[in-house]
């Protein structure tokens, strides 16, 4: 695991720290979801998602729901990690992630 991802056990993949000033939490069971039946592609890439939320190169709000953030890392030529957050109170936990050739609409709230 690299600097700045903690891995914690008991059902947590990892909890990292965001560039908005929350933690961000990935359950066992939420990563078997994304990796087994809505994003397989992502499998393996735990640490590519965990950089998204501590590193990322834009991160916007969602735009039907203020509460959700969608964290943009760049991995190649026009190529992103999304990771979409639910926050609430002082943390979050990931909704989804996968990859994509284009930054979603929504306000931008912080980038690089």
């Amino acid at each position: 695991m690299r600097a700045g991802v903690v891995p914690v056990p008991d059902q947590l993949v990892f909890e990292v720290p965001t560039v908005l000033g929350f933690s961000v939490r990935m359950s066992t069971p939420r990563w078997q979801l994304i990796v087994c039946a809505k994003h397989p592609v992502m499998f393996g890439h735990e640490i590519e998602v965990a950089q998204s939320l501590r590193t990322p190169d834009e991160t916007r709000q969602s735009r039907t729901d203020a509460d959700v953030y969608l964290f943009y890392r760049q991995v190649g030529p026009s190529r992103w990690v999304c990771v979409v957050v639910k926050k609430f109170g002082d943390g979050g936990f990931v909704i989804t992630t996968y990859p994509t050739d284009s930054i979603k609409e929504g306000a931008s709230i912080w980038v690089k």
